[in-house]
């Protein structure tokens, strides 16, 4: 049986039926078309789904859909300002932080919800901060690198 909720995704509302057992990462990807959001392993081991739930990096494949009904949820779509590419992102890029890209979203998710709370992390810190995140390509250090980058304003 379905029911009816209202997901609040990059500042947007969505009145949305679905099954009561659908993940956030289904809902996301599936009905509200965030394919920014990758499915990986789902089973919370990889954090290619990380989003920012209320400000802090969450996991949406193990994120019921309905328990953050009317809650601010922020997608890697969402992190853009007025069509430009965030800081991260772009540090992301000038870096070379990235690969295949499969990990990146969920890589600069987990980065912005670190800048957010501690503006000026040290190098263990942005690497905690990661530790949830998996990546096949590129070996952290550049990765580490483009946070770094960030948090000292290059």
């Amino acid at each position: 049986m379905k029911k009816i909720i209202n997901l609040k995704v990059n500042g947007d509302i969505y009145e949305l039926a679905i099954e009561p057992w659908r993940t956030l990462l289904e809902v996301l990807r599936e009905n509200l078309g965030f394919t920014g959001t990758k499915k990986s392993c789902g089973l919370g081991t990889c954090g290619a789904c990380t989003v920012i739930i209320n400000g802090s990096p969450v996991l949406a494949c193990l994120t019921l859909a309905f328990e953050v009904e009317g809650i601010d949820i922020l997608t890697i779509e969402g992190i853009s300002q007025k069509g430009s590419l965030h800081p991260i992102q772009e540090s992301f890029i000038k870096h070379g932080a990235i690969q295949c890209g499969h990990c990146t979203p969920g890589m600069i998710m987990s980065a912005k919800g670190l800048l957010d709370k501690n503006p000026h992390p040290n190098k263990d810190e942005i690497k905690k901060a990661l530790a949830g995140n998996f990546c096949r390509c590129t070996g952290y250090k550049k990765i580490v690198e483009a946070v770094e980058a960030v948090s000292e304003g290059k």
